[in-house]
């Protein structure tokens, strides 16, 4: 079977981004079909060293050149400009009959702003990654209706979407559950030399940004980012004697509260300087001893039920996580490898169980990781198969 996997790699040539999209494409490899990357955004490439829109791609396109040597993909990658309405990669000549030719093109966070030879895919699979703020984009945009309804099946990250107590508005869709697919021997390999004097090393660490976009409304209520969680967890390192190293974007209009944030015992590092590529991303997780995270405010007061990819990753390095509590809870176990929390109390409880036991809940952020997020596994869910 034909599968074409749309993406951002390119667009947003940055670590955690890379590997969201990749997995999808190792995981459909797996089981043996014909898979080919495709970036098609209806967008201008971002120059990520002037921080804006160009019409010069070469920086994504090296990028992307870079990323698939690295895993072995060969020539199996398109990357079409919108500048110039052009194809660029190895197979970009022959663009037009792999996308004509192909049998399912899954639609990774909606990346892929339909055309009229990719529309004509005979099964698009629209896969959401952010609930609760892409189907408040339903109900209030026509034009995001369309597109997401122009496919034939709809997933989310959201896995209480539809079910009682969760607030994401379905907007007349039926929506499936599912999680992120981990390439899990991707995860057992040093991508960089070993180092023994890592930033990240013997800490819980993650990897997030302030805030993503402005607060959302709905129903009279507002859905907003992870600077309103963060509040409420704020002063966590004063409740353990643990060490917090944060990989932290500033967010929009740079007001991440860094000397703040610093004062209260957490260790903040820019996430373009420490991890800006693929390779430097799988090595923080790597050193790190654990993942502690908060969600998306959105995610939370919703009741989504998101599970972040970025923790599954941590869980495929036997790297226990100890993260918010979206209502994911009611569909993953948690307990061992991943502990759910939704108090400060509850936040440091966590820890210091990982911290009393680490072997047991490393052994069990492995198996929870092979059990749940294996690649091969979450695709093929995905195909029905």
């Amino acid at each position: 079977m034909r599968i074409l996997v749309t993406g951002l790699i390119g667009q947003y040539a940055f670590g955690g981004v890379t590997w969201d999209y990749l997995q999808y494409v190792l995981g459909f490899q797996a089981l043996g079909h014909d898979v080919w990357y495709l970036e098609d955004t209806a967008c201008w490439a971002y120059d990520p060293i002037k921080e804006e829109p160009s019409a010069d791609c070469s920086y994504n396109v090296n990028y992307l050149e870079r990323v698939m040597h690295e895993f072995d993909l060969g020539d199996r990658w398109i990357y079409r400009n919108e500048a110039t309405d052009t194809y660029h990669g190895p197979a970009g000549a022959a663009a037009d009959e792999i996308i004509r030719t192909a049998d399912v093109l899954v639609n990774v966070s909606g990346a892929c702003w339909l055309r009229d030879v990719t529309a004509a895919v005979p099964r698009k699979l629209f896969v959401d990654g952010d609930p609760m703020f892409t189907h408040i984009g339903l109900t209030t945009n026509g034009k995001t209706r369309d597109h997401v309804l122009a496919h034939e099946e709809h997933w989310t990250f959201g896995l209480n979407v539809g079910r009682p107590g969760c607030k994401v508005p379905t907007a007349g869709i039926v929506w499936r559950p599912t999680v992120q697919p981990i390439a899990i021997d991707w995860w057992r390999k040093n991508l960089l030399p070993v180092t023994h004097d890592h930033v990240a090393r013997g800490a819980w660490t993650t990897v997030m940004n302030w805030a993503s976009y402005r607060p959302q409304i709905f129903e009279g209520a507002e859905y907003g980012n992870k600077d309103l969680e963060f509040a409420r967890f704020f002063d966590l390192p004063r409740h353990t004697t643990e060490k917090f190293v944060l990989a932290m974007g500033q967010g929009i209009g740079r007001n991440r509260p860094t000397e703040r944030l610093n004062e209260a015992g957490w260790t903040i590092i820019e996430p373009d300087v420490h991890l800006p590529d693929y390779a430097t991303y799988h090595d923080f997780l790597a050193n790190s001893k654990a993942e502690w995270s908060i969600a998306k405010h959105g995610y939370v007061q919703s009741r989504s039920g998101w599970f972040s990819c970025r923790s599954a990753c941590y869980l495929a390095l036997g790297k226990p996580v100890v993260v918010q509590d979206t209502g994911w809870s009611e569909h993953l176990p948690a307990g061992e490898g991943a502990l759910a929390f939704s108090t400060m109390d509850e936040a440091a409880a966590g820890i210091a169980a990982v911290a009393a036991d680490y072997a047991r809940h490393s052994a069990a952020a492995r198996r929870f990781a092979e059990t749940h997020f294996d690649a091969a596994k979450v695709c093929a869910e995905l195909l029905g198969a």
